[in-house]
């Protein structure tokens, strides 16, 4: 179930993110308003994950699940470049978690 929640925690901080891209720095209110939104969804669910994985494990996935889909409707919808170190940078972030997620829980 905390895997569960943690799913849920990252699409929410995903939507909130790309709203926030839209607000125009808060300056807009429906795009504010789904960033605000998303956000406490998203640390209200990490909050609860961590009932249940460990913090590191968590937030490693957390973190660098939402960083690669992140830059990914960056460069994919958003009109960011797109150039190998940035595409590297984003491998990176995942082989990170990968490798924290081996270590796994005891």
């Amino acid at each position: 179930m905390g895997y569960i929640m943690l799913g849920g925690a990252i699409i929410a901080e995903i939507l909130g993110t790309t709203a926030m891209k839209y607000s125009d720095g808060f300056s807009r209110l429906w795009p504010s308003a789904v960033t605000i939104t998303g956000y406490v969804i998203a640390f209200t669910l990490l909050a609860q994950t961590l009932k249940t994985v460990e913090v590191g494990t968590a937030y490693a996935i957390w973190a660098g699940v939402g960083t690669a889909t992140i830059a990914a409707i960056g460069m994919a919808f958003l009109g960011e470049t797109a150039n190998a170190a940035k595409v590297l940078g984003v491998l990176l972030v995942i082989a990170g978690v990968i490798v924290l997620n081996l270590g796994g829980s005891h």
